[in-house]
This record gives structure tokens, sequence and C-alpha cells, in this order.
């Protein structure tokens, strides 16, 4: 192995995290909306898991080993949520208790969109994250399909941001709109 290179650095991590929250996401986002006939939020249950419960939760420890208590933070913050929400998707809990869980959560998103590193890909996937949360929550509360629609475009748009910033990580591509310093647009920090 190349000494340059650690088994547990923090631009890949953080790169992967991004990525399974970002696809997590689009899948509940996509499922919630509607959009795809046949498919309903309850359809990315594995998905929500696996990738979203378990392995984000798993780089959330990684990232704190790193020393990225933020990363750390969210991954395994997020990592929790979305393994209780797929467990409990089947469970018969009242719209109350479902929308106090959402709520709970969203205080969690809402922190994450207060400490995330500036920028449209930082705080904005974040900010999102917390309107579709609070969104779904009010929703479920309701009992108000048209708010759970919406809350599921949010969340989408929040898992495209997501995704296209561990992408651009990745790819080294453009992650703020504008010119650095040299005339030069910003690529993104890996």
């Amino acid at each position: 192995m190349d000494n340059g290179v650690s088994a547990g650095s923090t631009a890949s991590t953080s790169t992967l995290g991004n990525l399974a929250l970002g696809l997590t996401l689009l899948a509940f986002g996509i499922g919630q909306t509607g959009i795809v006939g046949g498919v309903s939020a309850a359809d990315s249950v594995s998905l929500a898991t696996y990738v979203g419960g378990l392995a984000l939760f798993v780089l959330g420890l990684l990232e704190y080993r790193g020393g990225n208590g933020f990363n750390g933070t969210a991954f395994a913050g997020l990592g929790a949520f979305w393994f209780t929400w797929a467990h409990g998707a089947d469970a018969k809990v009242s719209a109350n208790a479902a929308g106090l869980f959402l709520l709970l959560f969203a205080l969690l998103a809402l922190t994450l969109t207060l400490g995330a590193p500036g920028g449209l890909f930082g705080q904005g996937a974040y900010a999102l994250l917390t309107l579709s949360l609070v969104l779904l929550a009010v929703g479920t509360l309701a009992d108000s399909g048209g708010l759970g629609k919406a809350a599921g475009w949010v969340a989408a748009v929040s898992g495209l941001m997501a995704w296209y910033g561990a992408t651009a990580a990745l790819a080294n591509w453009p992650t703020a709109l504008g010119r650095a310093s040299g005339g030069r647009s910003a690529a993104a920090a890996g």
C-alpha cells in the first residue's frame, strides 16, 4: 500500500458518505412523490436499511476516527435515522408518533445545516433535508398527502445535491458558482 494513502482517509469516507446519503434521499424522495408508477417510499426500505442506515453509520464512525467530527456526527446520526425509519416502516405506530419521530430528526438536520461547511452543497443539502423532514412531519400529523409529496420532491433535490457534491469531489468538478481567485472556477475539495 502506498504510504501516502490511508485506508480510512477522510476524503474517501466523506465522499462515500455523501454518495450513500444522496442515493438514499433520492430513492426515498422519488418514492414519496409517486412520480414512478408502482414505486412508493416503502420500496426504498432495503436501500435505507443498508446504504442509508448501516453503511452511513459505519462511515460516520470512520469519520470520527479520522478526526472529522462534523461528518462523523452527520453520517452516524443520519445512519441511525435511516435505519430506524426503515425498520419502523412496517410498524403500526400512530401518526402522532411518526410525526414526532420526523420532527426530532428534523432537529438533527437543522443542527447539521447550521454546522455544515459553507456553500451550496454543504449547507444546501442539509437545509433541504431539514425542510423535507419538517414537511413530512407536518404532512403526517395533518394526514396531508400533498405535503408528503412536496417533502418527497425536496428530499429528491437534497439527494441530488449530496450526490453531485460527492461526484464533483471525485471528478474535480466545480462546486461553487462564480469565479475563484485567478479567474478559474473553484473545484471540489477531495
